[in-house]
């Protein structure tokens, strides 16, 4: 029996990426998934196209998780075309790095807004099909920056302990109707964006982590899976942080 048979999952910002792994890995325990990103662009068709090989309904969908309205349509459609929602993976997110000195307005909202709004938008618009589902997990997608904070990422990382508070809050509400709400902490892990950085500012940053390795995509998925599955059927509320040690 697959962890997952049966369930359907949303997760956002999944054309790529952590959120792309999660949904290949929902998708491999045998779960429907509904995905979510800003356009639909050739990264979108292909994974649609990737996830629907495996044997289980997938569909891409445009839609703005920082639109109040886009989500509660995203939500309406899933159901219409998926009959229910099971699992929430608030995974869309922005970066507009800089020192407080340096930065901008523009740049701390923008952050806020795709990064912490989204995860508002999103629980608000799935949680009244979860509450008469009478189950549901909601994984958020926070960072050890919201934990421990990071000089030039003030947007960032308020945005991701926003995240925390959210998470905490949300299990408390809906813990009686039988829906859990926990969050993720990524550390360092390879996706397009650290690629980008030089060989020696990488190098420096796995210096500082005590397993001495970045993390791969996977490695948050194989959490996620966890969260959405019923072998967490008794954790709501937590944090877990997928760092290799950094936090520590």
């Amino acid at each position: 029996m697959k962890l997952l048979q049966g369930k359907v999952a949303l997760i956002t910002g999944a054309s790529r990426g952590i959120g792309k792994a999660i949904a290949v890995k929902f998708a491999s325990e045998g779960a429907d998934v509904a995905f979510s990103d800003l356009n639909r662009d050739d990264n979108m068709e292909a994974t649609e196209k990737e996830l629907n090989a495996m044997g289980i309904k997938a569909k891409g969908y445009a839609s703005n998780a920082a639109s109040f309205s886009d989500s509660e349509k995203l939500a309406e459609e899933i159901i219409a075309d998926f009959g229910r929602i099971d699992i929430l993976v608030n995974n869309a997110g922005i970066t507009r790095d800089n020192l407080l000195l340096r930065m901008t307005e523009q740049d701390w909202d923008a952050v806020l807004t795709v990064n912490l709004k989204s995860v508002f938008n999103l629980t608000k618009a799935i949680q009244r099909y979860m509450i008469k589902q009478k189950g549901g997990s909601i994984i958020n997608m926070s960072s050890v920056v919201g934990v421990n904070g990071n000089a030039g990422q003030s947007n960032y990382s308020a945005s991701k302990a926003g995240m925390i508070g959210f998470t905490k809050s949300i299990a408390q509400e809906l813990g009686s109707r039988g829906v859990r709400c926990n969050a993720i902490a990524p550390g360092f892990i390879e996706t397009e964006m650290t690629h980008k950085l030089p060989d020696n500012v990488r190098e420096e940053w796995i210096k500082t982590i005590p397993l001495r390795r970045s993390g791969k995509p996977d490695d948050v998925a194989d959490v996620a899976t966890f969260l959405a599955s019923e072998y967490s059927s008794y954790v709501t509320g937590q944090v877990i942080s997928v760092c290799g040690g950094m936090s520590t």
